[in-house]
């Protein structure tokens, strides 16, 4: 336990330190970003043809709105806490590459859904407000902030539990209880 722990400790600093720096972001973490907003921009034109994606930006074209992927919006803190927790955990590195893999499709699946939730909204608070007076984001702010955020981060805590329950019982080479018979 405490091997995990120390272990956990180091690759979050190091990762969290790694996201930061300059480089990192603009070859790594802006191309994600903007990738991310024009799959969820593609995905939203799917059923709704106002919406458009500039950079990290997706802007709606008949109100005036547009939310911004920024640094926290992305999953991408998410992900650093749940490759922690897989590659700290002591397990073959196949069996962390599938933990990882599956909390990664679980956290930007349910980040898309935050986006897209977000995104109308924002859309519709903006509709409702009256020209030349300041408008309330009041719902988007509480959704923005302290629901989604926190569901994110849950996502990765239950991601991870969801693949401990998936290792094996011991290391004396018992089946996986996700393992076919």
């Amino acid at each position: 336990m405490l091997r995990f722990a120390v272990l956990f400790c180091l690759l979050l600093v190091g990762l969290f330190t790694l996201e930061v720096l300059d480089p990192v972001d603009r070859h790594v973490i802006l191309p994600f970003t903007t990738g991310l907003a024009h799959f969820t921009t593609g995905l939203i034109s799917l059923f709704d043809k106002d919406a458009e994606a500039i950079g990290k930006m997706i802007r709606s074209t008949d109100v005036p709105f547009a939310v911004s992927i920024e640094r926290g919006c992305n999953g991408v803190e998410a992900l650093i806490i749940l490759f922690s927790a897989v590659f700290a955990f002591p397990a073959t590195l196949r069996q962390k590459l599938i933990g990882f893999a599956f909390g990664f499709l679980a956290i930007q699946g349910l980040n898309i859904v935050r986006i897209v939730s977000l995104f109308y909204i924002g859309k519709w608070e903006q509709s409702q407000c009256l020209p030349d007076v300041a408008c309330s984001k009041v719902w988007f702010d509480w959704f923005h902030m302290y629901l989604w955020q926190a569901l994110i981060i849950l996502d990765a805590l239950v991601s991870w539990l969801l693949w401990l329950r998936w290792l094996p019982r011991s290391r004396t080479g018992a089946n996986s209880p996700l393992a076919p018979a």
